[in-house]
């Protein structure tokens, strides 16, 4: 079991999900190479670029972020993807508990609308995830 317990983790949460902040971001990382704890490493407000910065090849990470499109001229929707991060470097026995710990992870970070499984930095270029995001959000007016 992944422990998510920090409160740090659920005060960035809110941060990023709420409208009067500029943090579109979270990064959780683990304590140790050993350790099951997970604590938040950064925020931003830089978007998906920035935080593909941040991301250590050598590891596995987790990721919660608010991602700004519009539909239109006229609209603009806001929809939070959830992203599991396990670098090409990352530790095999990491790797093999990513899949039980991302289940308690969600728990924390409870709403999104859709996970993103990142391998490498090119797999959270944002055009395609916006695509994900209309296709999922069910209201596509460009016919995606």
């Amino acid at each position: 079991m992944a422990d998510c317990s920090d409160p740090q983790i659920d005060e960035a949460y809110q941060d990023v999900r709420s409208d009067k902040s500029e943090t579109n971001w979270l990064l959780l990382d683990y304590e140790s190479d050993r350790s099951d704890t997970l604590k938040l490493t950064s925020t931003g407000s830089g978007g998906l670029e920035e935080l593909r910065d941040r991301l250590d090849e050598s590891k596995a990470s987790f990721a919660y972020v608010r991602v700004q499109y519009a539909n239109d001229k006229e609209s603009k929707r806001e929809k939070f993807i959830f992203v599991v991060w396990i670098g090409p470097g990352c530790k095999v026995m990491r790797r093999a508990k990513i899949s039980v710990h991302s289940a308690d992870v969600k728990s924390a970070l409870r709403a999104y609308s859709i996970e993103v499984a990142a391998r490498e930095k090119d797999d959270l270029k944002e055009d395609p995830i916006i695509v994900r995001l209309r296709k999922a959000g069910g209201a596509s007016y460009d016919g995606v």
